[in-house]
């Protein structure tokens, strides 16, 4: 009796019975209070006036199923910001995050789950999915493959309509995705992946993407060729490209230059972190790469990994619904031009509610988070206050935080 059940579960398991978006667990996590919140945005000179802090928050981690890039059904997780007490059916927000090398859940908020808190404490219920690899999930993470981040983050939604059930949290329709970095780029890869597959059950409000790299195998790949302060995000990228569209072969490492092709698979053994990974590579990312590949990547258009990053860029669509893309010119990180680039061509495509949001002349990736994030909240809030294709937001904060920028430094 117990082979034949063992039996029938691989059956139900292969058919898809238990398929991708299926809530697997939930844990609670920890709790962010008002008090949390308020303090934080002190720290960050953020104006009082933007710091409505209405709710105290729990944070759930959640484990759910999504897919690997065969099509195998594997275990992913995320946080979840549910505010406390709150009467009313609330807003929902996919928040996707930046870039993050080792797996693991570190015991404290970062700057980015406070972006999270920022918005729960104003009655938004949060999703912070790690995509595939991080967090506590199974595999590595496909860096910048636009299937597979699209994919965990609509498991993610399906596994939270599950766990909004047995929390018995009250929703509306209403549903924004956004993210900072990666999280950008992530966040119109999700918006693309449920119009094009999910729109019947899956609908998306607006989203708010900040300062992605859109663009990849355009503006983004000049950064290859310069002094760049973030060499990391190349053997990051092809080991992930590698992996999905095997454009080397089975051994990425063969593209190293030495000592590069035995110390890259060591320092990308999910224990040393960015700092640590961008302090040993070179500052130049090509230089860490053999000739012979450089000038593929250069000179043959139908080079693999150029084929590939063609293959994800998430600028040359016609979204459906509403798109702000936040940027600053500034940012030494992701080239501004990303942003240029997907409005000008969402324009020519045909859509028709793209606003394009410069978030500061002056300011580094870092600081151009804080008033992108700024600049999301009002986007998001036009539409819980009516609006049908969103509003920049009231002139009177607009004006607050052109004066903010006055006293904030690079």
């Amino acid at each position: 009796m117990k082979n034949h059940l063992v039996f029938l579960l691989l059956i139900l398991q292969f058919t898809g019975v238990f398929g991708s978006g299926q809530l697997v667990s939930y844990t609670y996590f920890k709790s962010a209070t008002k008090a949390d919140f308020l303090k934080v945005m002190k720290n960050n000179h953020v104006p009082k006036s933007f710091a409505k802090a209405r709710y105290d928050v729990d944070i759930y981690d959640i484990t759910y199923l999504t897919k690997w890039y065969d099509g195998t059904t594997i275990k992913a997780t995320g946080l979840y910001f549910v505010p406390k007490n709150v009467k009313s059916a609330m807003p929902q927000v996919v928040f996707h995050h930046g870039t993050r090398i080792k797996p693991g859940r570190l015991p404290n908020l970062g700057g980015e789950e406070y972006m999270c808190v920022a918005l729960a404490v104003d009655g938004y219920i949060v999703m912070m999915p790690d995509y595939i690899g991080l967090g506590r999930g199974e595999k590595f993470h496909l860096y910048q493959i636009a299937e597979s981040e699209g994919q965990a983050s609509v498991d993610m939604i399906f596994a939270a309509r599950e766990l909004n059930k047995q929390l018995g949290l009250n929703t509306n329709e209403q549903l924004f995705l956004t993210g900072y970095s990666e999280g950008g780029y992530a966040t119109l890869a999700a918006q693309k992946m449920i119009q094009e597959k999910y729109s019947a059950e899956i609908k998306v409000t607006a989203s708010s993407a900040m300062s992605g790299a859109y663009d990849m195998a355009g503006v983004q790949k000049e950064v290859m060729f310069r002094p760049y302060s973030q060499p990391h995000y190349l053997p990051y990228l092809l080991r992930a490209y590698n992996e999905v569209y095997k454009v080397v072969g089975n051994d990425v490492n063969i593209i190293y230059k030495s000592p590069y092709d035995t110390l890259i698979p060591k320092l990308f053994d999910g224990k040393h972190d960015i700092r640590q990974i961008n302090k040993a590579l070179p500052e130049i990312p090509k230089n860490m790469l053999k000739d012979t590949f450089v000038n593929l990547f250069i000179n043959d258009p139908n080079f693999g990994f150029t084929v590939a990053l063609k293959q994800n860029g998430v600028f040359d669509w016609k979204p459906e619904q509403p798109v702000q893309l936040c940027y600053c010119n500034a940012d030494e990180q992701v080239s501004y031009k990303n942003a240029i680039v997907a409005y000008q061509k969402m324009r020519e495509n045909g859509a028709k509610h793209i606003i394009l949001r410069n978030a500061g002349r002056k300011y580094n990736h870092y600081k151009c988070a804080i008033f992108s994030s700024l600049y999301t909240k009002m986007y998001f809030d036009s539409f819980r206050k009516g609006s049908k294709y969103g509003r920049r937001g009231p002139l009177c904060k607009r004006m607050i935080i052109d004066i903010a920028k006055i006293f904030i430094k690079k």
